[in-house]
């Protein structure tokens, strides 16, 4: 594949796109007087002799947050101090992408480790329907069945968006407890879904809190590392908030509940996604008060003495939307372009993962589900092979991620990034772009580099033939 680009000596194809990329978002956090970005290093692994001990997982996935809406992406005006923190004790991936551009796909690729399109939930953009077809089958493998076979106790609170019940549910798919809500975006405070029903369940139980959901989950997490503080098996904790995903609601927002959650009762479900309402202002305070409850979890976590027996991960489910900061990205959360599919992502584990790090390499939901199974002692199921690449060698071990391509479907796009290019489809145009010097995807090269475009085509047409259809 021809390079138009020099690139100095021993620099890869690969180091050169994450330095370029890297470094917009390298220069952005220093001008946001981080701490942490001062003393950043580049991503080498710790050399350990002999075996790793199975750790704990504490996976949380924020709702709709943008590529550079944390200070330590370089936000010029949101201050997550405590998600800053947790950056500065591990890797910081400057290239972390989505599986999906919404909700539910993104999810059911993390929790089956495979392409969204292997079933018919992930055809769904998102799961808004009850019905015994959109969701994971129980019968399906999942990262919480995989690992309660290898010995683990699993929890999810929060966020399920995998179907709903009857059928479907995470206690039907290998988590031992669950609590939160089972549809997209509720409510903060009257937990009403834009189906119009009411959603927040205890396991499977309805359970009344008119309290704010956010502060509700953090509360209910440290309810989760207390219990298992003492247990001798390793867990999984899915921690799943909806911030900041719509409707637009502060901790003293309850009028604009109530006043949204009326509309939602008289018949109107759009007026949950709010699009009446919101602001710059609001989105701040949002993330800052997910920076917050974080910061709460992490701090229990430290207090319970569990934080050195444990992987932390925090993600976002998909690009930003309506309020977020995603420069230099364009595209907004359902797009295959760079702002729908890229993600903040830190991964870390005191004394295994070095500190203050950051690492250029692509990452995608679906590795992070290989990750953890490696890492857990827990076989993938042959019958339902991972789309995803595991990390352990790359992060304990030093070794370059294998070159493969990350593939991205959706009812209206298409994309496939191999290297530093990428493949994108957007109606009845193709385009590609060199990622490595051109992030905010501005420069078609489809005619120039017509052989490039016709592999990487069919490349994405090869793995799209292995998928369900759209209906």
């Amino acid at each position: 594949m021809p390079d138009p680009s020099p690139r100095p000596a021993g620099l890869s194809r690969r180091g050169l796109a994450g330095a370029a990329v890297g470094a917009l978002g390298a220069a952005a956090v220093v001008s946001a007087t981080s701490e942490t970005a001062h003393a950043e290093q580049p991503f080498q692994a710790i050399a350990r002799k002999g075996p790793r001990p199975r750790p704990n997982f504490l996976v949380i996935l924020a709702d709709d947050l943008g590529a550079a809406d944390l200070s330590v992406y370089g936000s010029p005006d949101i201050k997550t101090p405590n998600l800053d923190a947790l950056a500065a004790t591990g890797v910081r991936f400057t290239q972390g992408y989505s599986a999906g551009a919404v909700c539910s796909p993104t999810r059911i690729a993390l929790y089956t480790g495979r392409h969204p399109g292997r079933i018919p939930g992930g055809l769904q953009e998102p799961i808004g329907q009850v019905n015994d077809r959109d969701g994971i089958p129980p019968e399906h493998p999942t990262l919480a069945s995989l690992l309660k076979g290898a010995g683990y106790s699993t929890h999810m609170v929060g966020k399920w968006h995998g179907g709903f019940l009857p059928t479907f549910g995470p206690l039907k798919s290998g988590w031992d407890s669950f609590y939160g809500n089972y549809s997209g975006g509720i409510d903060y405070f009257s937990k009403y879904a834009h189906t119009g029903a009411y959603d927040l369940y205890d396991g499977e139980q309805l359970v009344e809190d008119p309290r704010y959901y956010t502060d509700i989950l953090t509360e209910k997490a440290i309810g989760v590392l207390r219990s298992v503080k003492d247990q001798r098996e390793p867990w999984l904790f899915n921690l799943n908030f909806t911030s900041p995903h719509w409707p637009w609601e502060g901790p003293g927002d309850k009028a604009v509940s109530d006043e949204i959650t009326a509309k939602v009762k008289a018949g109107n479900p759009q007026a949950l996604f709010h699009y009446d309402g919101g602001s710059l202002e609001k989105y701040k305070e949002m993330v800052e008060n997910l920076d917050s409850a974080i910061g709460k979890v992490l701090a229990e976590l430290r207090r319970t003495g569990q934080d050195r027996d444990t992987v932390v991960l925090f993600a976002s489910d998909n690009g930003g939307e309506r309020y977020s900061y995603n420069w230099p990205f364009t595209g907004v959360k359902a797009s295959v372009n760079e702002g729908g599919i890229r993600i903040p992502a830190i991964l870390s584990w005191p004394g295994r993962l070095p500190k203050r790090t950051v690492d250029d390499t692509p990452v995608s939901t679906t590795d992070w589900t290989a990750t953890f199974l490696e890492l857990g002692g827990a076989e993938p199921d042959a019958a339902y092979p991972l789309d995803g690449t595991s990390l352990v060698p790359h992060l304990f071990e030093g070794e370059e991620v294998p070159e493969r391509d990350l593939f991205w479907r959706t009812r209206n796009g298409r994309a496939l990034r191999r290297g530093d290019l990428k493949y994108v489809r957007s109606g009845s145009t193709d385009y590609l772009y060199d990622l490595g010097v051109d992030a905010r995807e501005q420069a078609n090269l489809a005619a120039r580099r017509p052989a490039d475009l016709a592999e990487l085509r069919t490349a994405w047409e090869k793995v799209n033939a292995t998928l369900l259809a759209y209906a």
